[in-house]
């Protein structure tokens, strides 16, 4: 199993539009080929900051699977707009 893990900064101001947003846009994403689950938590410390945990199958689950499929046009446009800088995406092996 991979873990996908990215810190979205959310433009200040836009944290409840970005929350709506993700409600329609985990319904796309729950919805593909290897997807296991996800959490959203919001930073406590910097309000701003969400962390995005999502597990998958595979690796190739997550890319090329979602993000090259005509789906991830659809999460593109619902959430890549509120984040600066853009996120940085890592992915992750359970060792322990």
């Amino acid at each position: 199993m991979i873990l996908e893990h990215a810190i979205l900064p959310v433009v200040p101001g836009r944290e409840a539009a970005f929350e709506a947003a993700f409600a329609e846009a985990r319904l796309i994403i729950s919805s593909m080929p290897g997807f296991v689950d996800l959490r959203l938590s919001r930073s406590v410390e910097t309000p701003n900051a969400y962390l995005l945990l999502v597990h998958w199958e595979r690796l190739e689950d997550h890319d090329p699977g979602f993000r090259g499929s005509p789906e991830y046009a659809r999460w593109r446009e619902l959430l890549h707009g509120f984040y600066d800088p853009f996120p940085v995406v890592e992915h992750f092996r359970e060792v322990a």
